[in-house]
């Protein structure tokens, strides 16, 4: 517990500090101490924030598992992540986070000779793709040639998991489109380093497809006759596969492969509308697992998920529709209240069981 708060905090440090930048690379008129520093908004969000989650994550499973070093993955993440924090210091992030990209792959191996299988196999491609984006990261390649490495790794991760939770409820057919799809997803990320449009385009179909497959195998499908929680976490992560999908239709249609509204767009459907969805979602699971207590369920959680997806249609429109352009800074700062209000109904649940140190309860996943 003592060596997982400070890493989670640091993550989420790295999440303020990405949603801070990318309000500024909207147009807001907010101070901004090191200017050479609006770069580094995607790779805190992904690197500093999901990839400090994820490999908390991780670590914590696998250390009932008596694998202590696996913690060494979030320490190299968390701590590089608050060196690009820092600003000055930024240059020293990167090749840390790369190490701790390593060592999620270490730990996927490790999950894999121990329980083989499609999920475990499907997440160890999704940590190599983070590696290769981080590998090209330090050697100062610009985001928008790596950030679809990332967006594979993130994408690749999220499905093997819920693979890894519905595999009991899938049948032979869709177990074989499972690899079918991410291979797709991962074909579109690599051809994109020689022929960008054409690689958008198959990453895009890609998207497409994982989406579909959650939408029809995913065991969530069940908990929508459910109250509570178990409803909770199925329609937000329903919610954030259908933006899954709609990225992938954007990235067929326009190949937005450069900087500009379509590629905000492509990349926003996919990190907010999807990713972000599903962290909301897992959020009744996440945190129980890594405080030992329990997240107890309130109503209130619906609106931050309300509020994501409303945010996001302005935000989208104003970058799909000329004429509602103006949208797009509206909608990205409701985007980062949306977030807020996230950590701030999940503190305020979560932070009582903390206190008084109550034995966590678990939920039935959905």
């Amino acid at each position: 517990m003592k060596t997982r708060l400070p890493l989670l905090a640091t993550g989420v440090l790295s999440l303020l500090c990405a949603m801070w930048l990318g309000l500024v690379r909207l147009g807001w008129n907010l101070p901004l101490p090191w200017p050479d520093q609006l770069i580094d908004h995607g790779p805190l969000m992904v690197c500093g924030f999901l990839g400090t989650l994820i490999t908390l994550e991780r670590a914590v499973d696998i250390e009932h598992g008596g694998v202590p070093w696996a913690y060494a993955a979030p320490v190299l993440t968390a701590s590089g992540a608050l060196l690009v924090d820092l600003g000055p210091l930024s240059p020293f992030g990167p090749p840390l986070i790369t190490l701790g990209s390593v060592m999620l792959i270490a730990i996927f191996v490790l999950t894999l000779w121990q329980e083989p299988s499609l999920a475990h196999a499907t997440m160890t491609v999704g940590a190599v793709a983070w590696f290769a984006g981080n590998a090209q990261w330090v050697t100062g390649a610009s985001s928008y040639r790596i950030v679809f490495l990332w967006l594979t790794f993130l994408v690749l991760i999220v499905s093997s998991e819920r693979l890894e939770l519905s595999r009991a409820h899938v049948g032979r057919t869709a177990m074989r489109l499972f690899p079918l799809t991410t291979g797709t997803l991962l074909a579109g990320a690599v051809v994109h380093a020689w022929w960008p449009e054409l690689g958008v385009r198959i990453l895009g179909a890609g998207l497409v497809g994982v989406a579909g497959w959650l939408l029809i195998n995913d065991v969530t499908r069940a908990a929508l006759r459910k109250s509570g929680v178990e409803h909770f976490m199925a329609i937000t992560m329903y919610g954030g596969c259908v933006w899954l999908g709609f990225g992938g239709v954007v990235a067929i249609v326009t190949g937005a492969a450069m900087p500009g509204t379509f590629y905000d767009a492509l990349l926003h459907a996919v990190f907010l509308g999807f990713v972000v969805s599903m962290v909301f979602a897992h959020a009744p699971l996440i945190f129980p697992e890594i405080f030992d207590v329990p997240l107890p369920y309130h109503a209130r959680f619906y609106a931050h998920v309300i509020l994501l997806h409303a945010s996001l249609v302005l935000r989208v429109l104003g970058d799909l529709v000329e004429v509602y352009g103006r949208l797009r800074s509206w909608g990205g700062m409701l985007n980062a209240v949306a977030v807020l209000l996230f950590l701030a109904n999940t503190a305020s649940s979560i932070v009582p069981s903390v206190l008084s140190r109550r034995p966590r309860s678990t939920y039935q996943t959905p």
